[in-house]
């Protein structure tokens, strides 16, 4: 009987090590594309979340009452005001006096809202102005500056007809504030149109404080000889209390200005001399006392020729040709 042999030697069956290597993953696979959707869907969140903050903030101030401007004694803002400071700023800079062209008419025009809006018209400084002042600035030559107390028409009609003099009021700043009434409120970034104080009356208001500033200034920056028109039918042709007697006169400079002629001028008819008077005499110790000549004109001829243009047939004009 024939043995079996030995039966072949086999291994045992080992199974395969997982593969825990990194393969590439297919585009297509699905959880890649919803993270991409995702991440522009959350900064579309974003935005949205951040506008509604924005809206209901916004909601909330626009819902808010406006704070109650103050109650005055006196007429309110001259309507329009910021449209005529800028308007009559640009007239005179292009035209009547093209020469100050360069003059920046939006930036003024914003120094003079600066100097009212949040400020109680009470309580105006000269500081208030100064960069209203600056912004401004303006040389009048030497021996052109005509001052007036009582006498604004007169002295005016003689500046449009002698274009060289100038007058404040013929000067950029006072041209754009001529006539105007203004002020704001402490509490509020609006013009106060409803009323304001009266000038002179109720305290010493921002239209006042603002007068007596450009006023300094006007005084300060005359040179050579200086005029002022006064009116010699009024008790007092000088009046230590006017804008000329409390602020002009004491701010000019004697090493600038050696003489003043004062033009005080009488209504048609009236035969007075004022240059004698007791308020004129006022007027040249004054002066003395700052080391300023002082010389009198009673009915300057060339005004006069002025007041006999509306009354060309009477006696005392008559004279005059």
């Amino acid at each position: 009987m024939a043995t079996a042999g030995p039966l072949p030697r086999t291994e045992p069956e080992v199974e395969p090590m997982p593969n825990h290597g990194f393969s590439p993953v297919s585009a297509e696979d699905p959880s890649c594309s919803l993270s991409k959707k995702a991440k522009p869907c959350l900064a579309i969140l974003c935005v949205l979340v951040v506008l509604a903050t924005l809206a209901a903030v916004v909601g909330a101030l626009w819902g808010r009452p406006a704070p109650k401007l103050k109650d005055w004694a006196g007429r309110g803002t001259t309507p329009s005001f910021p449209e005529i400071v800028l308007g009559r700023c640009s007239t005179y800079t292009k035209v009547l006096r093209p020469e100050l062209r360069h003059k920046d008419c939006r930036k003024i025009e914003k120094a003079f809202m600066d100097a009212i809006l949040y400020k109680d018209p009470c309580s105006s400084t000269e500081q208030d102005y100064l960069p209203l002042l600056e912004l401004t600035n303006q040389t009048v030559p030497c021996n052109k500056t005509l001052f007036w107390s009582k006498s604004s028409e007169l002295a005016h009609q003689y500046t449009r007809v002698q274009q060289e003099m100038f007058t404040l009021e013929n000067t950029l700043l006072g041209y754009i504030a001529d006539g105007l009434k203004w002020c704001g409120d402490a509490a509020s970034s609006e013009i106060n149109y409803g009323s304001c104080p009266k000038t002179g009356e109720q305290c010493n208001d921002t239209v006042s404080v603002f007068w007596n500033t450009v006023s300094k200034r006007f005084a300060e920056n005359a040179c050579g000889v200086v005029q002022v028109v006064l009116n010699g039918s009024i008790s007092n042709a000088f009046n230590k209390n006017s804008t000329f007697g409390r602020v002009e006169i004491y701010n000019l400079h004697p090493e600038k200005v050696p003489t003043l002629q004062a033009w005080v001028m009488h209504d048609i008819g009236d035969h007075s001399v004022s240059c004698s008077s007791s308020s004129i005499n006022d007027l040249k110790l004054i002066l003395s006392n700052r080391n300023i000549k002082f010389t009198c004109h009673d009915n300057y001829r060339p005004i006069k020729f002025l007041q006999c243009v509306k009354s060309p047939e009477h006696s005392s004009c008559s004279s005059l040709i």
